[in-house]
């Protein structure tokens, strides 16, 4: 690897993946007006670390917000997208994450449903009736508290575009930092606190069942709660 290339933190890699935690900030995939992206930077890594000629096949298996910590899973092969695909479609990926919130959750756990449409860069509670808006669903369960804001863990049922945000704020619980969503606070450190946490899949070549974590990104919880959570990592 060449000194002036800095790649996200490589959480896990064989043949046919690799998992990075993304920085908040950067995109998980090229744009048209994108300076940088995640999937740029790995594609780059895999062509001077493995001394490859040509093109690197490398293709993001989900999307992470830009604004958004943690871990995106990348297919390295034709084969490993193809499966990991079909893990998708049916359901068989855990993806967990952690988040940053105020106000006061409906209870300690429970199940979020909604019906969501995609609007100028948002996502929008609607009628079910309305043929834009898809069925969005996600559990969460309590973590710790922290006065003025609550760690929650989120797990996706389904997967919409900004479905947590979008979620957690329509019942008056916005995550820190994301004012888009009504957040009444602001961070000093990039991004908003929201962070994929956890990942957990049959690998598409060894049928192994695979779990991978990513550590919060430095002074994650310090900047809007002044104390490390319990057990952090």
């Amino acid at each position: 690897m060449t000194d002036d290339l800095v790649i996200p933190e490589i959480i896990y890699q064989d043949n046919h993946l690799i998992a990075a935690s993304k920085p908040p900030g950067m995109l998980t995939q090229p744009s048209g007006s994108s300076r940088e992206s995640m999937e740029d930077l790995l594609k780059q890594w895999v062509k001077q670390t493995q001394n490859k000629p040509g093109n690197v096949y490398l293709h993001a298996l989900h999307r992470l917000d830009r604004a958004a910590s943690g871990i995106v899973l990348f297919a390295a092969t034709h084969k490993a997208l193809s499966r990991m695909n079909e893990e998708m479609r049916s359901k068989r990926i855990t993806r967990i994450y952690h988040a940053l919130v105020t106000g006061s959750l409906p209870a300690w756990e429970g199940i979020l449903e909604h019906s969501l449409r995609h609007s100028r860069m948002k996502a929008l509670v609607s009628s079910g009736d309305d043929p834009r808006s898809r069925e969005s669903v996600l559990t969460y369960r309590f973590l710790q508290d922290f006065g003025a804001v609550t760690l929650v863990e989120i797990t996706l049922i389904t997967g919409r575009y900004h479905q947590i945000r979008a979620q957690l704020s329509a019942c008056g619980c916005p995550i820190v930092g994301d004012t888009r969503y009504g957040s009444p606070l602001r961070r000093t450190t990039p991004g908003i606190a929201l962070h994929h946490r956890t990942m957990a899949f049959t690998h598409p070549t060894l049928k192994t069942r695979i779990s991978i974590e990513a550590a919060y990104p430095v002074d994650w919880f310090l900047d809007n709660t002044g104390s490390p959570p319990q057990n952090a990592v």
